[in-house]
């Protein structure tokens, strides 16, 4: 099955990509230059596990340090410059970034993905700025004469494929361009498959042993086999492969796919169970907090655990879905505690993940009679949310986050998680 090109969104979008933003950031405010320098952003200079969070493009090709290594791991040299992270004014200057983005296009035009990537619409902007490529260009110049950072920009008619051009050949070449026609060339042969935006391990292992192994393969596999095996994300990944996407500037690129999940790396290995589980009962306070914010319920709950390195990693994740989609607190936490007590294994924890899916608007409540109170706990938690959101995510907590194991009180003060 061929796609009919002529037929597809045939826009200029650009998808904007700080290079290391925070390490870059960090560099800028020492005087540095971010591409020249070796610098690492950790979350805690005094935890000699706390993780990188962004480490320079040199101290990357260097060193080997990058996202996700830890600070024990960072060799001791004298060239290093090692910096906490200021999230605070990471934040700002992704703002002040934005407002150089509305010089260009109007607001409704910009999505910001993320802290350090944007996606820009500019389909009626060559009138005034010249083509997409130019554009993109004068953002690129604009942002290193006035902040000082490098950034890099893949260009694409839609969203996905402005994405895949960011990913795999911009942030090589500083700009790209993508078009329908660049598909056969610079999609189809990747291989593995995780390399390409949306597909992680597992997806990759499942389609593996359906025999797919490249985007290829993907492309002209059978959609109705694809959509047996995976549902409607195996029709995504079916038009994803042709770089087919119909999503509209700020809309999820896997649209369908919504979860609302929280993933909490522990700054100490836990081994008693009550505390794991009063982290447990945390995290799932703020998932369900993070899907009635949303207006969103969901049926699926998953749960995983990550083992120390003293116990040779490992670990595993599980889902359960349930009868009736959810959003209070006790009933992904009752959940969650069935799947701990089945796969735990009695070893050290330090990572723990939890995530709701299937998700579906929260406008309905099944009623039931062994569960008269079903209807004050789901009102009580938008009541509790309320509160919070006036006075402060530390001005309600449940009480397991005063004892030792907690880490909500901690978190609160810290802005996306880490130090402002």
């Amino acid at each position: 099955m061929a796609v009919d090109y002529t037929a597809m969104p045939q826009h200029k979008i650009l998808c904007v990509d700080m290079k290391s933003f925070y390490a870059s950031c960090s560099a800028v405010m020492l005087g540095l230059d971010p591409l020249d320098c070796y610098l690492a952003v950790v979350g805690n200079l005094e935890q000699k596990g706390s993780v990188v969070l962004a480490a320079s493009p040199r101290l990357k090709k260097d060193f080997g340090i990058k996202t996700g290594s830890r600070l024990f791991e960072i060799p001791d040299d004298p060239r290093i410059h090692l910096e906490e992270a200021k999230m605070a004014s990471y934040l700002r200057i992704s703002t002040e970034i934005t407002r150089l983005f509305n010089r260009y296009v109007p607001k409704e035009a910009i999505h910001v993905y993320s802290v350090d990537e944007s996606f820009i619409k500019v389909d009626k902007a060559d009138l005034l700025w010249g083509s997409a490529k130019e554009i993109a260009a004068q953002i690129k110049n604009d942002l290193e004469r006035e902040f000082q950072l490098p950034c890099a920009i893949g260009i694409g008619p839609n969203m996905l494929l402005s994405k895949l051009c960011l990913d795999l050949e911009a942030k090589k070449e500083g700009i790209a361009e993508w078009t329908y026609a660049d598909i056969p060339e610079k999609l189809w042969p990747i291989s593995p498959l995780r390399e390409m935006w949306g597909i992680g391990r597992r997806i990759e292992k499942r389609l593996n042993r359906m025999g797919i192994f490249s985007v290829r393969q993907l492309a002209h596999y059978d959609l109705e086999k694809l959509e047996a095996a995976f549902g409607v994300m195996g029709n995504q990944l079916y038009y994803h492969a042709w770089g087919v996407d119909l999503s509209d500037i700020g809309a999820p690129i896997m649209e369908g796919q919504i979860s609302f999940g929280k993933s909490q790396i522990l700054l100490r290995d836990y081994k008693k169970e009550y505390e794991i589980k009063h982290v447990i009962l945390e995290m799932c306070e703020e998932v369900a907090r993070r899907a009635r914010a949303h207006g969103k319920a969901g049926r699926t709950i998953s749960f995983g655990l990550g083992y120390s390195e003293s116990d040779f990693g490992g670990g595993f994740y599980r889902s359960h879905t349930i009868q009736e989609s959810t959003n209070v607190t006790m009933e992904l936490y009752r959940t969650c505690l069935k799947l701990f007590r089945k796969h735990y294994t009695g070893r050290h924890v330090r990572q723990i993940s939890i995530a709701l899916s299937n998700i579906q608007d929260d406008n309905l409540i099944q009623l039931s009679l062994f569960d008269p109170n079903r209807i004050k706990e789901h009102e009580l938690g938008y009541v509790v949310d309320g509160i919070r959101n006036r006075f402060g995510s530390a001005s309600l907590l449940r009480a397991v986050s005063y004892t030792e194991a907690g880490t909500a009180r901690k978190r609160a003060a810290l802005v996306g998680g880490h130090k402002a």
